[in-house]
């Protein structure tokens, strides 16, 4: 049953012995009424186990068994004791043990133990025969009725007693069978308004007119009994005149029966305890709500875990979740237990509270920093924990890290620099960057507290010794000087200075000196005229023109003295002019516009320039630079031009000399050639001489190395191309030779000197021609000569075969084979794209026609008149002609020996 139930007060003033225990044999109380029946007290708490065995065996401890397997619906375990009592009689005592239903099944079983004595006569019988079945119990703790235990002596007076008490119970208490209120205390009535002594008997609907919400709680009651033997609830009365009061109702089911139901219903006034409850459910919201809406995150930690976090804490860390149950620890950033920290322990200790800063674990990686503030919730109790604040003061600690990351910086900066940095306050030099530090010739801690006037020469007016001036400067102001230094190594040397006046932190004065050696300016100075000066030299002593002109007007601002050829004219009269004042129109014009070619690109433009001056034909390589800083336009520019004259002649003479060499080896390898195709020429006629079988075959090979022999002939005398009439005369004589068939040869039009052949083209051709000659020889038997005529335009050159015969009636050049010889060989040599073959029969003659066409052949111009002799052709090696004999026995043989 609940600690604070209705009916307690029932089981305390209830004149019937009671008593409570768990199925664990715990008691868990019992009323007065046992004590006084068994002549001793059983405290609450303690085990049946330690109890006699006559209690024991009356709860029904000694067979636990039998006493687990009772059911909420069984009914009850009757046993029957004799009790010994001190200076008294015996007495019988008969109990019943019920089991309670648990609402939980975490919540241990209960067992309620009723025990009456017994009249001899009764406790005999009871004895002899088993007891009567009982009721079955209620769900919970109840109460046997009269009916089930045995009569109890001077029943008047104890309903007088039950009356009194009834009364007397600060609860409303009614007994109701089915919709009839049967009985009641006039608390019950009042509690609900009603006029006492007027609702007993009456029905139930009299009870529902009188408020909605009774009439609610009454059928929510109801529904829930037909289920359930017990029934609680919270109920809102409105008396009129009264202020509001609220009731906590309980209704118990008397037995299983629900024809006809007998209820009990208890009714406590619980308005106090709802007022305080409202009270602290507003406070406990208010604090929520401060809690919640307040920035500052709050926890509550209790033996080093977090027992409550509002949001903001969350937040913080960035967590979605709760933080209940985390260790304290884990919040921050590094794992610094703080309640074992001696100093904060010891100032949690004296004072209660502790305030720090410390710097939070975010959870996506980070640290937050906080002000942390830690009190003890009871001084006098550390264990009981303690309550943090956080506050987020991230931002003030990274404006704190970067002004002294600022701070560093500008120190490095100043460190890096070339002047000599200074600071003084009251006590002296403060600071000084490393510039100062290896100008004085000493570290800081050396100068630290000094005046500056330590590093001051002898001269009683040093600005270091006279700082009266420095009270009359404003901050922000400066004041420039001179001055000798004399450093801790002795050296002495000039600076120059500014001194500012600015102020600290704590707004005290302090005076800054920025210092720069002058000594070492003056030695860069003289260092940078001496390099100018042997910059000039060399640019006065180079081979080369140079020239600076000014990259707005391109007048001549300085230029060496190699650069007068170039001018074609003194230096010294030409600065200062513009191209057209220094060259003539035409190269004047070309300079300009590669001058500002240069000028709008930005970049080097390289020029060579053919000019004709007074001494003659010059050629100049010049190289245009414009001259600017980064990302400025440019205000020179820079001329260089170099006489390659004399240069580019030697090269020419070394080219044409190379050219010359290489014509004259290649024509010793043509004729070279030429002689070796004529000697393999000359064995074939002889194995032609030898074995007849094969002198037909080996005759057309000799005839086509012939043709090959002849081109390489024609190469030897020629300086380029050959010439097509030149490779068909030389091709007709070849066949003439080798048949001894006479070959007539003509020419139609002006051009057919002009038209040459390439030398990628000049055997395929040379070899088609001998070809169609051998074939005309062979299919055009008889003593006629055969007549071949070249036909010479502008366009091309058509040559055309006349040879006695006929062809057959379906010839086609389409249908030809290729092959090595004939037909098929000129098919497969000639150019598709630019020559074209064909065969017609004019009479009792075939004409063989091939066209060439640009580009298998080339058209030269025709070499201009000379009137007179150009010179002497001079042959470095002994010419000879294509028909010199031979030793061989085929005729046109040579072996290729020259004398």
């Amino acid at each position: 049953m609940p600690p604070h139930a209705p009916d307690d007060a029932w089981f305390d003033l209830v004149p019937l012995a009671m008593l409570e225990f768990s199925e664990h044999g715990r008691v868990l109380r019992s009323n007065p009424a046992t004590s006084a029946l068994l002549g001793y007290t059983i405290p609450a708490g303690s085990n049946l186990s330690d109890l006699p065995q006559a209690l024991q065996r009356l709860c029904g401890w000694d067979a636990p068994l039998t006493l687990l397997a009772l059911g909420p619906e069984d009914p009850p375990l009757v046993n029957h004791v004799n009790q010994t009592r001190h200076a008294a009689p015996p007495v019988s005592l008969r109990s019943q043990v019920w089991a309670g239903s648990t609402l939980r099944d975490a919540t241990p079983r209960r067992f309620l133990c009723a025990v009456t004595p017994q009249q001899p006569a009764l406790a005999a019988a009871g004895a002899a025969a088993e007891a009567p079945r009982a009721p079955e119990a209620p769900v919970g703790i109840q109460i046997a009725s009269d009916a089930d235990a045995a009569p109890v002596p001077d029943q008047g007076l104890l309903l007088h007693e039950l009356g009194t008490i009834l009364e007397s119970t600060p609860s409303g208490i009614a007994y109701f069978r089915n919709d009839t209120l049967v009985r009641c205390n006039r608390r019950f009535e009042r509690m609900l308004g009603l006029t006492p002594g007027t609702m007993a008997g009456q029905s139930l609907q009299a009870l529902l007119a009188s408020d909605p919400r009774i009439d609610r709680v009454v059928t929510e009651t109801a529904s829930e009994l037909m289920t359930s033997e017990q029934f609680e609830s919270e109920l809102e009365i409105l008396i009129p005149g009264h202020p509001q009061r609220w009731y906590a109702l309980l209704v118990r089911r008397i037995g299983t029966s629900i024809d006809p139901m007998e209820v009990i219903a208890v009714l406590s006034d619980i308005t106090h305890i709802r007022t305080q409850q409202a009270r602290l459910d507003s406070l406990d919201r208010d604090r929520n709500l401060m809690f919640s809406l307040s920035g500052v995150g709050i926890a509550f930690v209790r033996d080093g875990l977090i027992q409550s976090a509002n949001s903001a804490l969350a937040h913080l860390v960035g967590e979605d979740g709760t933080l209940v149950g985390r260790p304290w620890v884990s919040l921050y950033a590094q794992e610094a237990d703080l309640l074992h920290d001696p100093e904060t322990q010891s100032m949690l200790r004296s004072l209660g509270h502790w305030h720090g800063e410390r710097a939070l674990k975010v959870r996506h990686g980070g640290s937050l920093w906080t002000e942390l503030s830690l009190r003890l919730v009871n001084p006098a109790r550390p264990e009981e924990g303690f309550i943090a604040s956080f506050v987020n003061v991230d931002a003030r600690h990274l404006a704190e890290a970067r002004l002294t990351l600022q701070a560093d910086r500008t120190r490095a900066i100043l460190d890096s620099v070339f002047v000599g940095i200074v600071t003084l306050d009251e006590q002296g030099i403060a600071w000084m960057n490393r510039s100062a530090r290896r100008m004085f010739a000493g570290d800081l801690a050396d100068f630290v507290g000094q005046p500056l006037s330590t590093v001051a020469t002898s001269d009683l007016d040093h600005p270091f010794r006279l700082t009266d001036y420095l009270d009359e400067l404003e901050d922000g102001q400066s004041h420039t000087f001179e001055c000798q230094v004399m450093g801790r190594d002795g050296r002495i040397f000039w600076v120059v200075g500014n001194a500012v006046v600015t102020l600290a932190e704590d707004n005290a004065r302090q005076i800054t000196y920025a210092l720069l050696d002058i000594d070492r300016r003056r030695e860069a100075e003289a260092k940078t005229a001496e390099t100018r000066t042997a910059l000039q030299r060399i640019i006065e002593m180079a081979p080369m023109a140079i020239q600076v002109i000014d990259a707005h007007r391109l007048t001549l601002l300085q230029a060496n003295q190699a650069a007068a050829a170039f001018i074609n004219q003194p230096v010294s009269l030409a600065t200062d002019k513009p191209p057209e004042k220094l060259y003539d129109a035409d190269r004047a014009r070309l300079l300009r516009d590669d001058m500002q070619l240069a000028l709008d690109s930005g970049e080097r433009l390289h020029r060579e320039y053919s000019f004709q001056t007074r001494n003659g034909h010059q050629l100049w390589d010049v190289n245009l630079q414009p001259l600017a800083s980064d990302g400025q336009s440019a205000d020179q520019l820079l001329l260089v031009a170099s006489d390659i004259t004399e240069q580019r002649a030697a090269e020419q003479a070394r080219l044409e000399a190379a050219i010359t060499q290489r014509e004259m080896l290649v024509k010793e390898v043509h004729h070279r050639i030429k002689n070796n195709l004529q000697g393999v020429a000359g064995l074939l006629q002889q194995i032609a001489a030898r074995k007849p079988e094969v002198a037909g075959a080996i005759s057309e090979v000799v005839g086509q190395v012939q043709a090959i022999a002849q081109v390489y002939g024609l190469q030897v005398g020629s300086g380029g191309p050959l010439k097509l009439k030149a490779v068909l005369d030389a091709i007709a004589q070849s066949v003439q030779r080798t048949f001894n068939r006479p070959i007539e040869l003509s020419s139609v039009g002006t051009r057919t000197q002009d038209w040459q052949l390439p030398e990628a083209e000049s055997i395929p051709i040379a070899l088609c021609l001998n070809e169609l000659l051998t074939n005309a020889h062979k299919h055009g038997p008889g003593p006629q000569h055969l007549r071949c005529q070249l036909k010479a335009s502008d366009d091309g050159i058509e040559i055309d075969i006349h040879s006695p015969g006929q062809l057959p009636p379906d010839f086609s050049l389409d249908k030809v084979r290729g092959g090595v010889s004939g037909l098929g060989l000129v098919r497969a040599l000639l150019p598709r794209r630019s020559a074209r073959l064909t065969l017609t029969q004019e009479g009792a003659e075939v004409l063989t026609r091939i066209c060439l066409q640009p580009p298998g052949i080339v058209l030269v111009a025709p070499p201009p008149e000379v009137s007179e002799s150009a010179g002497q052709q001079i042959a470095l090696w002994p010419q000879w002609s294509s028909d010199r004999p031979s030793t061989g026995t085929g005729p046109g043989h040579n072996t290729g020996v020259r004398h």
